[in-house]
């Protein structure tokens, strides 16, 4: 389960902060915020001695391990530098945690470093003919880097996915605004606003059957094959009937409306006309096993 308390209450920390900038009165102003980063100093130095403590009694660094995989108590290590994996080491976990996500739709990623708060990726693969497809792996790349390092910065990759790189050789995914808590949990992606959205633990999807399911109030499919989990919109582009209905032979996906067939596995491209392709839905399991989808919100 998505622990939300903790999200109010950054969400609520930030919002008086911001009121606290706007406050007319420069002195007042002035005096709250050298308050509040006094406190911080003081809440700073006992989680520090916390901190010590534990690593003086963990030896096996499990207990280490638990408070750092807290969302909430890891962006507190965080805020007073006192995280103990390092940034590269958790971007790297983070990629491996999305890497059968992104081979599954003809790409993958390798983490060159991370230096000064910029994470340099090294994009491979490509999904041409999908035009969904660079979407859906850099927002599945930007969720999981920022859950795990929400103080890395900027995120820049060496070639793209889907597109030529640029005369420089990077081109930038995102510029997270502040290395700090997503309250909302919402991604940008272009000129198209995204949030993840949670789908819940599907119990009801068997293994070579899709499941067309709703997930705040849209129609999606999902389909699990061997380990492997996938999303996609249910219309079929050939005929516009619902793929629900179809038959599913290894990662091959037959409309029972067209015949057309459909690799789940290579993002949903149609194996009879090139130019069709399904439409993927980016898609991330979290810790407790629950899916989430990515979903355009009104802007």
């Amino acid at each position: 389960m998505e622990d939300r308390e903790p999200l109010e209450h950054v969400a609520r920390v930030e919002g008086l902060l911001e009121e606290l900038e706007g406050l007319p009165d420069t002195r007042a102003r002035d005096k709250a915020t050298e308050a509040l980063q006094a406190l911080l100093d003081l809440y700073g130095d006992g989680l520090e001695r916390i901190v010590d403590v534990i690593a003086e009694h963990d030896s096996q660094g499990a207990m280490a391990e638990s408070l750092a995989t807290d969302e909430l108590v890891s962006h507190l290590l965080l805020l007073h530098g006192l995280h103990p994996v390092p940034v590269d080491q958790r971007v790297r976990d983070a990629l491996e945690g999305v890497r059968p996500y992104l081979e599954s739709h003809g790409g993958n990623v390798e983490l060159i470093g991370v230096d000064d708060g910029v994470a340099r990726l090294r994009l491979e693969g490509s999904c041409s003919g999908c035009p969904s497809s660079a979407m859906t792996l850099k927002l599945a790349i930007e969720k999981a880097i920022h859950e795990a390092a929400p103080d890395v910065e900027e995120i820049v990759a060496d070639g793209g996915v889907g597109e030529p790189p640029p005369s420089s050789g990077l081109i930038q995914l995102e510029v997270i605004a502040s290395p700090g808590f997503n309250g909302n949990g919402s991604a940008s992606s272009g000129s198209a606003d995204c949030e993840w959205v949670t789908a819940g633990g599907l119990p009801d999807l068997q293994a070579g059957t899709p499941l067309i399911k709703a997930v705040a109030g849209e129609s999606l499919m999902f389909i699990r094959q061997d380990t492997r989990l996938y999303a996609y919109r249910p219309e079929c582009p050939g005929c516009g009937g619902s793929l629900g209905e179809g038959t599913l032979e290894k990662f091959d996906l037959t409309c029972a409306g067209c015949g057309n067939r459909y690799d789940v596995l290579r993002a949903g491209r149609c194996l009879d006309s090139p130019q069709l392709h399904l439409e993927p839905v980016p898609l991330l399991v979290d810790h407790a096993g629950l899916v989430k989808v990515a979903l355009a919100v009104p802007v």
